[in-house]
């Protein structure tokens, strides 16, 4: 049995999600919906997807917003655009801010799917995040050092994959809150540092060179240390 493929299709008109979905399921991907791209952004900063497929035009937030947002928050998930605006201009301007490949409607299903296909042998080959000794696979979700395998919860999990994504750049306790609580709002506990300091003791606990490190007044940084 293969893999089983997870997109999120980000679309605002229910005859498209319905034909997306229909078809998609029909080849054995299984398929999670949004009306728009804050919702679109909220999805993909929580859950794991091989790919997105969204439309620019929608309430709330767009699609070439949403793109933007999440390429600055570190998400790497290939973007496929499709949207009924056809000129140039258009697919260059959605391709310059993140979006991976560009459909027009209407389209055909078949060349559709051969297009997700082709994304998502790509990102295959991007998995894997090195630092160091220390490996992050972002499809699996596997965590090894030292070809020794670190069993970590899933929010310990998104703490490290966010702090990879940007390491050897200072992450603020704020920047953690939004990206991984996903909270627009700073809480009253100190659950950012309660589980920074778990995850360190699973990385650098048994380890010479530590990589987690605290900047004071600041927030964390993934560096080379003593």
């Amino acid at each position: 049995m293969g893999v089983i493929m997870k997109a999120l299709v980000v679309e605002d008109d229910t005859k498209t999600i319905g034909i997306l979905v229909a078809g998609l399921e029909e080849v054995g991907w299984t398929v999670e919906t949004a009306e728009n791209g804050k919702e679109g952004l909220i999805n993909a900063g929580r859950n794991i997807y091989d790919v997105i497929i969204t439309d620019l035009m929608m309430p709330e937030m767009d699609g070439l917003e949403m793109i933007t947002h999440l390429r600055d928050d570190g998400v790497q998930t290939p973007v496929l655009v499709l949207s009924a605006k056809d000129t140039v201009d258009d697919k260059v301007k959605a391709l310059k801010e993140g979006g991976d490949d560009y459909m027009v409607k209407p389209f055909a299903m078949a060349e559709l799917v051969v297009r997700l296909e082709v994304l998502t042998r790509r990102s295959d080959l991007d998995r894997i995040i090195k630092f160091e000794d220390l490996e992050v696979d972002t499809k699996s979700r596997s965590v090894r050092r030292a070809n020794g395998e670190i069993e970590l919860q899933p929010r310990e999990y998104a703490l490290l994959e966010y702090m990879i994504k940007r390491q050897g750049k200072l992450v603020t306790r704020k920047m953690i809150v939004e990206n991984v609580w996903n909270y627009n709002f700073f809480p009253s506990t100190n659950i950012v540092d309660s589980r920074l300091c778990r995850l360190r003791r699973k990385i650098d606990g048994s380890y010479d060179k530590k990589l987690i490190h605290t900047v004071r007044g600041g927030g964390y940084i993934l560096r080379v240390g003593e």
